[in-house]
């Protein structure tokens, strides 16, 4: 089961303004963006969509105008000129885990379900959540659950994971758990999904995809192309916000005499949008979510 997708028509309302154009979908998943956008497109328009997860793959949609490629976004540029592709009109980015992730217990993605350590989106990769936990070093782990997880207590959680490793692997999500079972009951639940977020991220290597892609999608769009992007936590959203405003991950753009500085987008609403109460009540992994959406200068 995948997720409904999250903001699904004010997402697509932004995103395609021209109905004969080429779009990207950088993360397919159960094709609930791509079908609403293949609804909006004419017999001329394409769409492109992006899964490295080859579960995704059996979610495929029989249209002409459809391309689903079997890759990370990461590489988007790339395989586009493959397919003849060097501009698009739109790049839609949704970048949650989805809920089939979640829920197939053997990924190890869930903080609720007993099963080895893993968390790959793709599985032929060599990195996986045992490898991180049972071979980083003691203040390469501190530095991923601070700078990811957001842990304050991040050098005192690396330093106990070191110190059980070394007479007993740690092989499934329980075995992990196991080491906090001092964690107050009342911060339990958000500690293991700031904990679990962290090495998801360092296994997937989401935040430098995520700068990649941002810079490539700027890369292939036409001007006055959308970039519409759905994040989950602040990590993310402070990326592409900062991206949307000057193209820049740090530090500062060049200025004119007059103290402007190049725009790479234009922000189509000046806040970012949330899903409302109903949304999040039919669907609670949107109670997270942030989209923005830029208009390249």
């Amino acid at each position: 089961m995948y997720h409904n997708p999250v903001l699904l028509k004010q997402s697509v309302d932004d995103l395609v303004t021209n109905p004969d154009g080429i779009y990207v979908d950088c993360t397919f998943g159960g094709g609930g963006h791509s079908r609403e956008i293949l609804e909006r497109l004419s017999d001329k328009g394409k769409l492109f969509s992006f899964d490295q997860d080859l579960d995704a793959l059996k979610n495929t949609i029989d249209d002409p105008r459809f391309t689903l490629v079997n890759q990370n976004f990461r590489f988007m540029e790339n395989s586009l000129l493959m397919y003849g592709i060097s501009q698009v009109d739109g790049v839609l980015a949704d970048l949650g885990v989805s809920s089939h992730q979640f829920d197939e217990a053997e990924r190890g993605f869930s903080t609720r379900s007993n099963a080895p350590l893993d968390m790959r989106m793709n599985v032929m990769q060599s990195l996986d959540a045992k490898k991180v936990i049972n071979e980083y070093e003691e203040e390469d782990l501190a530095d991923l659950f601070y700078h990811y997880g957001e842990l304050r207590e991040a050098r005192k959680l690396a330093r106990e994971i070191v110190h059980h490793r070394k007479t007993k692997s740690i092989e499934t999500t329980e075995d992990l758990k196991k080491l906090f079972s001092y964690i107050p009951p009342h911060k339990v639940n958000k500690f293991y999904a700031q904990l679990f977020q962290a090495i998801r991220i360092e296994v997937n290597q989401e935040l430098e995809v995520l700068k990649e892609m941002l810079v490539q999608a700027y890369n292939i769009l036409k001007p006055e192309g959308r970039l519409v992007v759905i994040s989950y936590h602040s990590l993310e959203d402070r990326l592409v916000k900062r991206f949307l405003k000057n193209g820049m991950f740090e530090g500062e753009p060049e200025r004119d005499i007059y103290g402007n500085y190049k725009k790479a987008f234009e922000l189509l609403k000046s806040k970012a949008i949330i899903p409302d109460d109903k949304e999040i009540e039919e669907n609670s992994r949107a109670r997270s979510a942030k989209m923005r959406t830029g208009i390249k200068v």
